[in-house]
């Protein structure tokens, strides 16, 4: 029969004195077997540590494993895809990219780190076994259908980000044919992490830190089989447990608005890992960010029309990434929101089945358009009216949307596409955690690491913590970057002895 559970919880550690005994010793224990976990385990494992993975599903992946696999790479002159598609990333462009996509409270320090060691950092993605395709696609998609790599991932050409970096497209997506090139990074990694020997131990769940009396941590209690076990982990414990979108009571608490969106996008990303950091002094941040997008191009040529409100205005320039144009729905009153286009621009968008994009009204006038959608009289019109005088003199002086995606929408039949907030499909994931250093270490509230304890990928906060500022491939980068510095600095620290 099996032992009786502990009254352990992810709120409050146990205590060193407090363990009956240590069922596993490992000097770097890693909670969590996506990116982030498993780039902590390559670097950690090369630098020569005994490492033991421990992950809640029964095999690796994670979140991470169903994105796009994209990774926002640049700087130094650009990657040899950057380079051989004419573009040239100066890293000054790339930093400041960085900084405007991390918000107010951007992390200047790990934007700077990121941004002169992302070309290194490609290069080590390459030796783990990622692969490539030297292709550039220069429309503006969500994610290649093909094994096509390089893309516009981001708002780059758009203002105000334009006005402070240069331009380049960074989205790096693996050489994989069709959507989903998450997976083909995730088994790359995996096949990495097994070739240097690191223990791997799944359906395994994280229900405990170990620390001593001075919250330095010692340890992890684990429940495997329905046992606890006590988990010796003498150098430290990366939690690498990813965000908390699958936990409503904790999005209630710190991110309310975000149960706006309807798809979650998460495994095991039940705030477990922040949780564990919280209870030993570790500092949550900007846990009232997250990501949210409705995919509502391709095909680009419907960045030439206007997305208004149920007031019938204007709220941004279009141009954008289509994540930022969902985050600002998200954050307006009421549900119904419309793309308007004309007969010369309108295309059946890509992912219209995937998102329920549908029409929801047509018209061979604008007025009849706007008495269709009963919208208040005039409001609609006299949008449409401003924006077309402007566009035909290639300004935009309300929202700056770039000439390039200037057009007067003049040609009937004219289409209202239905992005209502409440109908639509609205993707979402968290982006607060806990606060680290560029090291990955766990900082309390006035920034002092909390001893033994590392954090990386969605369980901390790091390069992307600002909706509005998010690009494709920002949080595979965070995480396989400083998933990769937590696994060094830990195995670097001086291991603590048997009589802790």
């Amino acid at each position: 029969m099996s032992e009786p559970l502990a009254s352990h919880s992810r709120h409050r550690p146990c205590r060193v004195r407090d363990v009956p005994r240590w069922d596993l010793d490992t000097e770097i224990a890693i909670v969590g077997f996506g990116a982030a976990g498993a780039s902590a385990a390559i670097e950690a494992a090369g630098a020569g540590a005994r490492v033991t993975l421990f992950e809640a599903a029964s095999g690796h992946g994670g979140t991470s494993a169903l994105s796009g696999g994209e990774i926002y790479l640049g700087g130094s002159g650009g990657t040899p895809i950057q380079r051989s598609a004419g573009f040239s990333d100066e890293t000054e462009d790339f930093y400041q990219y960085l900084l405007m996509a991390g918000g107010p409270d951007a992390d200047a320090a790990k934007c700077r780190l990121y941004a002169e060691q992302s070309l290194a950092h490609y290069e080590w993605l390459v030796a783990q076994g990622v692969v490539y395709k030297n292709s550039f696609v220069p429309q503006r998609i969500v994610e290649p259908f093909t094994d096509d790599c390089l893309l516009w991932s981001g708002s780059e050409e758009a203002w105000p980000f334009c006005e402070s970096a240069r331009p380049c497209p960074r989205g790096h997506t693996p050489q994989w044919m069709g959507l989903g090139g998450g997976k083909f990074l995730m088994d790359a990694l995996a096949r990495r992490v097994q070739a240097l020997g690191v223990e791997l131990r799944f359906d395994t769940r994280a229900v405990a830190l170990i620390a001593d009396d001075a919250n330095r941590v010692r340890g992890l209690v684990v429940r495997e089989g329905g046992v606890d076990r006590y988990v010796r982990a003498r150098r430290g414990v990366i939690l690498c447990a990813g965000g908390f979108i699958m936990n409503k009571a904790m999005l209630q608490q710190h991110a309310p608005h975000m149960l706006r969106a309807n798809t979650p996008i998460g495994t095991v990303d039940d705030g477990s890992g922040i949780l564990l950091g919280q209870s030993v002094g570790g500092h949550a941040i900007h846990m009232n960010e997250g990501f949210v997008t409705l995919p509502w191009y391709p095909p680009e040529s419907l960045i030439k029309g206007i997305m208004i409100n149920e007031q019938g205005q204007r709220f941004i320039n279009e141009d954008g990434y289509h994540g930022r144009t969902a985050q600002m729905i998200l954050q307006q009153r009421g549900t119904r929101f419309w793309l308007l286009a004309d007969g010369g621009i309108f295309k059946e968008p890509e992912f219209s089945e995937f998102a329920k994009l549908r029409i929801g009204a047509a018209a061979e006038s604008w007025e009849e358009l706007e008495a269709e959608l009963e919208l208040p009289a005039g409001s609609l019109t006299a949008t449409v009216a401003l924006y077309n005088r402007h566009a035909a003199e290639g300004r935009d002086p309300l929202f700056r949307k770039q000439p390039k995606w200037l057009k007067p929408l003049t040609q009937p039949p004219f289409v209202a596409l239905d992005c209502r907030i409440d109908f639509c499909t609205y993707f979402t994931f968290t982006l607060g955690g806990l606060d680290t250093s560029v090291r990955g270490e766990v900082l309390t509230a006035s920034r002092e690491p909390v001893a033994g304890l590392y954090a990386a990928g969605r369980t901390s906060s790091g390069l992307p913590r600002w909706g509005a500022g998010y690009s494709s491939g920002l949080s595979l980068a965070d995480a396989t970057f400083f998933g990769r510095q937590a696994g060094l600095a830990a195995a670097r620290r001086e291991p603590a002895g048997d009589g802790t």
